[in-house]
Order: structure tokens, then sequence, then C-alpha cells
């Protein structure tokens, strides 16, 4: 972490990073010239960076990859969780080199220009997750000029300005407009996606998008349900006119209190009916919330995909991924609510379900883009749930 001032960057930096509180790291600009405002967080994942920056959870936020080779297999058009990029940014140790996979049909650096993603190279990431880990998330200005140009008290100002995550509500400005059907299946090596592979047959669920994550539908079509897809601010009556058996509550981006003025008040409607709900991540602290839970933001939160968690009925671990920054307060929940999962990094509440009626969330993301695999039963579980 370097302080500076200076409004000409340092003999070939192109890029820069200016946190809240005044810290300067400069570094190599690449993909979209520009800056951008927001949170610097950072994640783990050796893999799935491409996921990563168009996970619509990232809206708001710059991330800082702990993995130093983030960009080398290139870009292509399937490992993508939303048409566009959602997250900022992203800051990077190495250089990206020329893409090496067969799968690759874009260089990252380009990917990022197409999509007005701005990069950071040359930084040490390591001593920036450090920072965040003892000083917290900070608020912050991405900046890339070919030049070199930056005029760091402006930028500085800028990221003192914004006013940060909490209370944020940013799930309106990634969800779907309007609503719409899912039928396509898991992805095959050779094969790609499966395509219209939604079972007729089987039970009919509604997703409420606060960002949904592609893989989490085609996971819920995988587990046998038939899919609609209705917006964040959808009413109580827009989601019962699909005649559904069950609700999922997607993840997304923000403050889950904010988001929940509108969509608790649904979500307590729909507990009403006593049909099977499903929630992970953002629509988990909802669930919370609609229950008379709260939640909080959390210092650093966690990101990445080797995260183990403890499952309470069995004791069994199981290494998930992750991508949060607030949690439910456990002390604030009912009695009637059990806590089912639990973090071995630092005891927070990963999972819970009501102990009245079919409903149950997690904290972490068992669709696995990017991550491993071990907690899809829970889709099978909701499928099942609604069968039964």
């Amino acid at each position: 972490m370097v302080h500076a001032n200076p409004s000409h960057a340092p003999d070939g930096a192109t890029g820069v990073l200016v946190l809240a509180d005044g810290n300067v790291v400069w570094g190599k600009g690449f993909g979209a010239e520009g800056e951008a405002v927001g949170e610097v967080c950072f994640n783990t994942a050796m893999t799935g960076y491409q996921e990563v920056m168009t996970d619509p959870s990232y809206a708001g936020q710059i991330i800082n990859f702990t993995f130093p080779h983030i960009g080398n297999v290139g870009t292509n058009p399937e490992d993508i969780e939303a048409i566009n990029p959602h997250a900022l940014g992203c800051i990077v140790r190495q250089d990206v080199t020329d893409p090496s996979n067969f799968r690759s049909t874009q260089h990252y650096d380009q990917w990022l220009k197409v999509n007005g993603r701005i990069g950071l190279a040359g930084v040490d990431t390591r001593a920036l997750t450090r920072y965040i880990r003892e000083k917290g998330a900070p608020n912050a200005v991405i900046a890339h000029d070919s030049t070199g140009n930056f005029n760091i008290p402006a930028l500085l100002a800028k990221a003192r300005n914004w006013p940060g995550l909490e209370g944020m509500d940013l799930a309106k400005g990634v969800s779907a407009t309007q609503s719409y059907g899912w039928d396509d299946g898991l992805w095959t090596l050779g094969d790609g996606y499966a395509v219209h592979s939604a079972n007729p047959d089987g039970p009919r669920v509604v997703a409420m998008d606060f960002g949904i994550k592609r893989n989490i539908l085609r996971n819920l079509v995988a587990a046998g349900a038939q899919v609609t897809v209705v917006p964040a601010t959808a009413t109580f009556e827009d989601i019962m006119a699909h005649s559904p058996e069950g609700l999922f509550l997607s993840n997304g981006p923000g403050d889950p209190a904010a988001t929940g003025e509108y969509a608790v008040p649904v979500i307590r409607q729909w507990l009403e009916t006593r049909k099977p709900l499903f929630g992970i991540c953002l629509g988990h602290q909802m669930l919370g919330i609609a229950v008379g839970g709260k939640t909080v933001k959390m210092h650093q939160g966690h990101r990445g995909a080797n995260h183990p968690v403890k499952r309470l009925d069995d004791g069994r671990v199981e290494i998930t991924s992750m991508n949060h920054g607030f949690a439910i307060d456990l002390t604030t929940l009912p009695d009637t609510v059990r806590q089912t999962h639990v973090s071995l990094f630092d005891g927070s509440n990963c999972g819970i379900e009501l102990a009245d009626q079919p409903a149950y969330s997690v904290q972490y993301h068992p669709e696995a883009s990017p991550g491993p695999q071990d907690s899809h039963y829970l889709f099978e579980r909701f499928v099942g749930m609604m069968k039964a």
C-alpha cells in the first residue's frame, strides 16, 4: 500500500486504485479505460473469474483476486452468469497473458474492453487482501488511463463521497424487468448446456430475481422443476398468477434490509400459504428478516470457492462457494427458526430452516459456479418437498 497524491502516475503506471482513506495503489491498467467507484473485496477462488465478474451479486464491487494468474485461459460465451459483467472491475497480480485454453474465444483484456470493465494488474494483491482483512472492505475508485494522467484528489473525493453498500438496494438494478420462463439445464463437455430440458410434469417454481445466477436456474431445472422468473419487485399476486408450488429467493447485491423493504412483505404472504420455499444468499438473508431476524454488515465478507460449512444435522462438512458481505444475526431469530449450517471459518450463520413449515435457506452458493458441487442436494430437496 502506497500513500501518494501526484496527479501523474509513476513511470509505466496506467492504472490506479484510490482508497477512501487516502491510500493509493498504482498498477498497469487493462480492459476499458475510465473510472468506477465501489467497494473493494477479495475473492480467493483459483478458477471461475468470468463467472465471478458476471455474477450480479458483485454489483457495486471491485474484485481483488488473490490467485495471481487471472485471465490466462481467456473467455468464452458459456462461462457467464449474466449477459454482462456486474463487478465494476478487477485487480490482479500478474499481467494477463494470451489465452491458453481450447474453449477460449476472446482475450480477457478484450472481453473487459467490450463490456466496459476496468482491470488493474501488477498489484500486490496479497497485501491488499491483508489490508481488507484488518480494516474491512473499503470504498475506492479504480481508474485506467493509457496516458497515466490521473487527478488523485478528485478520485479521492469520489471514493469518500460514495455512500457505501450499507443501506443500498441494488437488486432492482440487476433484476429482470419482466417475467420469463427458463428451461435450460446443466453443462456437459462437448454438448454445452442442455437446451429445453425442463420436465413438463415437474412442480412449478417461481424464482424471485434479486440478481439471479443462471446456474441456479439450471440446477432447478436439472432437479426436475418448471421455472418462471419474476422481477425483484413482483407482488404476491404477480407470483400467484403462475400457480406456483414453490417459491425460490435468489442471490443478489446490496443490503438485504434495503431490498427487504419491498420484498419481505411478499415473502411473508408466501409463508402464509405454507408451501415450500428455498433461498440462497440474499434470499437467505431476506427469509431471516421475514421471520423477524436482522442482518449485519460483515467486516470483510466471504468470497471464494473453498469455504468449509458444517451441516449441523449430521456433522458433515461441505466445501462451498461463497459471495456475501452481509449475514443474518442469529441472536435475533425467533425460536421457530433452527440453524442448519455454520461457517467453520468464523462461526457465522450459513443456513436456517423453519420448524413449522417447509421453508429453508443457505448463505452459500450450492449451484457451484464456480466452486464445488457438495451442496447440489439442496435443489433436489426443494423439488422433493414440492412433489410431496
